[in-house]
Parts: structure tokens; C-alpha cells; sequence
């Protein structure tokens, strides 16, 4: 019997099949997630600066603040706000008399905003609220803003520069703005216009 006529057979079956598919490329991307949007809760953390004559009083303060939201749509959302700034009295007077000044705050606004990209997109927003220092009875009333130590309102905006990450719940922000104190005024006879601004880095997180 001739034993290499199956082996014959069975090479020739092999080379009769179909050449195997090529496995797919392992370094393609999945395709992006949709951004989400809905109730969305933001922190931040930057500074607080005083453009106005309470600028000769105070430093720029440290600003920590916290918002939640809800976006009915991607490009509008209504939120609320709440904020902490912590400086002093060290600009009018001298190490051995300056006072610590923390100020807080809360209030609302709206935010349009503009996908310049799939995962960047350019804010525009409008607020409006309070703001008071956290100080004993008369303490700024002696160097001439005792409408500080109450509520006041505070109305103004802000640009946000937003890069979404790859999770579509995450992005990071980058903000500046003004607003005008209306208690940072000193006195009737005060020139200079009680003007806020602020500088701030922070997380966003959309539920």
C-alpha cells in the first residue's frame, strides 16, 4: 500500500481553504462616547481680585467655589452657586493691625455654551447674587465699607474654556470673569467703579 497518498490528499484539501482573516488591528480606537448632560456639579479654585478702591485695602483673596446645575439641553444650563474667599486688610494697614477678611456667598445664573469641538466647547454665563465678609460689627465700617459686613449684591459674568476627557462624565474648566459689588463701594464719593474679578481652575462632573 502506498502510505503517502493520503498525505497527498490531505495537503491538497489544506491548501484548497480560504486564506485565514487577518486579526483586526489592536490600536484602533472605540468610537467616542456622547457627551452627556443633565445635573451637573462643578468645584473650582483660583483668586478673587478687588479692581476697585477696596483694592487698596485687601490683596487678591484665595476663591474656592461650588455650583450644581441642570442642562434641559447640551448648550444651556441653570445653576446655583456657592462660594468661599479668604484675604485681609494687609494693603491699608500694617502687619501688627490687619485683619483676616473671609467673604461668602451664594447665588444663580445661566451658561450657553458653544461646542467648538466634540470635546471642547467655549461658555458664556450670567450670575447674580450675595456677598458678605464674615467680620465683627463695625470691623470695615472703620475703613469705610460697612455695607461689606451685610448682604449685598454682586451681578456679572464669566468665560469658560471646557475640555471634555475621554470619560464623557468629566471635563476640566478654565474660567475668568467680573462682577459688580454693589457693597464694595466706599461711600457716595467713591470714584473708582466696585469691580470684582476672578480667576479659577476647576472639575466638572455630569451626571
Amino acid at each position: 500500500l502506498d502510505a503517502s497518498a493520503p498525505q497527498g490528499q490531505a495537503l491538497a484539501a489544506e491548501s484548497a481553504l480560504p486564506p485565514p482573516t487577518p486579526p483586526a488591528p489592536l490600536d484602533e480606537a472605540p468610537p467616542a462616547a456622547p457627551r452627556r448632560h443633565g445635573v451637573v456639579i462643578e468645584s473650582a479654585v483660583g483668586a478673587l481680585g478687588f479692581a476697585g478702591s477696596f483694592g487698596g485695602v485687601a490683596p487678591p483673596a484665595f476663591h474656592f467655589g461650588a455650583s450644581l446645575g441642570y442642562e434641559p439641553w447640551r448648550w444651556l444650563m441653570v445653576f446655583a452657586y456657592g462660594e468661599l474667599a479668604l484675604t485681609d486688610t494687609s494693603v491699608r494697614q500694617g502687619p501688627t493691625q490687619k485683619r483676616g477678611l473671609p467673604f461668602f456667598g451664594f447665588g444663580g445664573g445661566l451658561r450657553g455654551t458653544v461646542h467648538l469641538t466634540e470635546r471642547v466647547a467655549l461658555a458664556l454665563e450670567a450670575r447674580a447674587g450675595a456677598l458678605q465678609a464674615d467680620v465683627p460689627s463695625g470691623a470695615l465700617a472703620n475703613l469705610g465699607y460697612p455695607e461689606l459686613e451685610s448682604l449685598g449684591l454682586a451681578v456679572g459674568g464669566r468665560l469658560l474654556l471646557e475640555w471634555y476627557q475621554v470619560d464623557p462624565h468629566l471635563a476640566f474648566v478654565a474660567s475668568g470673569g467680573s462682577r459688580y459689588g454693589f457693597s464694595f463701594r466706599r461711600g457716595a464719593t467713591d470714584a473708582g467703579p466696585p469691580l470684582l474679578w476672578e480667576a479659577a481652575l476647576g472639575l466638572r462632573y455630569t451626571f
